[in-house]
């Protein structure tokens, strides 16, 4: 990773080292000592860099974590305030997960995000949580419910007339008293309606009780990466407020790893009264697998021999579930692809490294930082000989392929409903956008 690689130059540092010893202050040191428990662990540091080696987003803008914290207990507010640092890191906790004292810098990030003036935070993400506030479906993309239920009724009608076996697939809106309530990204019906429709197939045939909603069904919350609390808090209530309006019992979050996190830790840290809980859909494939009512054969990958790796999510493995859920992810692609041709990136679950593109980095102006931040993930993929990288949280599959094209890397990004409903043999023609040639016509008669 030193830029030898023609293909893969190193990028600029855009910023001077930072000079430690200069001009103190301490407000953000008080801050963060009067909010966090035990003062977010800062005078317990005892500078041994395992936060810094294993950040992706190290070197970058003349910092690291570690230089962070040393910045922060000498009192150098300006220099923290004034780095763009603090939004290319992407909160992913891997820095928290590796630290010996359990020195919180995600939520020290969180807290300095929190004190930038508002014109001084990246435009890209305001602008998405201002977009999130400004309709009922809290659709970054501004997609109103007209809109939303045309789109999904177009898409579940092309479906019924072309596609044999489903017929009668029904894709609910509004329905009162289902299990689950569905959300979705917003990007999805906008650029890529079709993509939906593989995981309405995979309710479907495992006879899932579910229903979206006309309101509060998109599955982004970017308020919370900019550190806004009142408006972070205001997306969670409205969600909350149509789940419970329904009845339903869960919140299903499809494949979106922020929204997750955003939805669960708003719900407690905004102390929300709520009748149901929100899960995360791959424990459900995992279930729906083990108990026969997702017939996932790897038979169609016995002979092609395409190898798949799976990339672990931060808002869902270390943030959220911890292991348990990268288990059930790796028995998921296991099921659909053949144990054979699945292969590990390293180091992987919890240890994971973040791909780069959460916390918001994926929506700011700091593309060449974000795709130098990712060429760590590329590496990882690239041992692996892949030629594809499942991504089951939206932000990663974004970031993933976006790395991949940008470095001409020889591997494809797919989301983990395309992988299954290829393993069911009921992937449709025109569902298969993020497949290669090598599987442009797989399971098609």
């Amino acid at each position: 990773m030193t830029g030898s690689d023609p293909t893969r130059p190193d990028l600029p540092d855009k910023s001077p080292l930072v000079e430690l010893g200069t001009e103190r202050t301490s407000l953000l040191k008080e801050m963060v000592m009067e909010r966090l428990p035990e003062g977010g662990n800062l005078e317990f540091c005892f500078a041994c860099g395992a936060c810094a080696s294993g950040c992706p987003a190290s070197g970058l803008e003349g910092m690291d974590p570690r230089k962070l914290v040393r910045m922060l207990s000498l009192g150098m507010d300006e220099q923290v305030m004034t780095s763009n640092w603090v939004w290319i890191c992407t909160t992913c906790d891997r820095c928290l997960h590796v630290c010996p004292m359990q020195i919180d810098i995600p939520k020290i990030i969180d807290m300095v995000r929190s004190s930038w003036p508002g014109e001084k935070k990246p435009r890209g993400i305001s602008d998405y949580c201002s977009s999130g506030l400004e309709n009922d479906t809290c659709s970054i993309m501004g997609m109103s419910s007209e809109d939303w239920q045309f789109v999904v009724a177009n898409v579940a009608d092309d479906v019924r007339a072309t596609q044999k076996g489903f017929d009668a697939l029904n894709v609910p809106m509004d329905k009162k008293g289902a299990m689950f309530f569905l959300n979705q990204i917003s990007r999805l019906p906008v650029r890529e309606p079709e993509e939906m429709a593989p995981l309405w197939k995979i309710l479907h045939l495992a006879g899932a009780d579910w229903t979206y909603g006309t309101r509060g069904w998109a599955a982004e919350n970017y308020c919370m990466f900019l550190s806004d609390n009142k408006s972070w808090e205001t997306l969670v209530r409205k969600k909350a407020s149509v789940v419970d309006g329904l009845g339903c019992r869960i919140l299903l979050n499809t494949e979106s790893g922020h929204d997750f996190t955003a939805f669960r830790q708003g719900l407690d840290r905004f102390k929300i009264p709520h009748s149901f809980e929100v899960k995360s859909i791959i424990a459900y494939y995992a279930y729906w697998i083990r108990t026969g009512r997702l017939k996932v054969d790897p038979e169609w990958n016995r002979d092609l021999k395409i190898r798949f790796t799976v990339q672990d999510p931060c808002q869902l493995v270390r943030k959220s579930y911890g292991d348990f859920i990268a288990e059930e992810l790796r028995f998921v692609v296991e099921a659909a692809v053949g144990e054979e041709n699945f292969v590990d990136m390293y180091p992987n679950r919890s240890n994971n490294y973040c791909c780069g593109g959460g916390g918001g980095a994926i929506q700011t102006d700091f593309l060449q930082e974000r795709r130098h931040y990712g060429r760590l993930k590329l590496d990882q993929i690239l041992e692996t000989e892949a030629a594809y990288c499942i991504t089951p949280c939206n932000n990663c599959h974004e970031q993933i392929k976006d790395i991949g094209r940008y470095y001409n890397a020889r591997f494809n990004t797919v989301h983990l409903w395309t992988v299954l409903c290829l393993a069911m043999g009921i992937l449709g023609k025109n569902e298969r956008r993020h497949l290669g040639e090598d599987l442009r016509m797989a399971g098609l008669k």
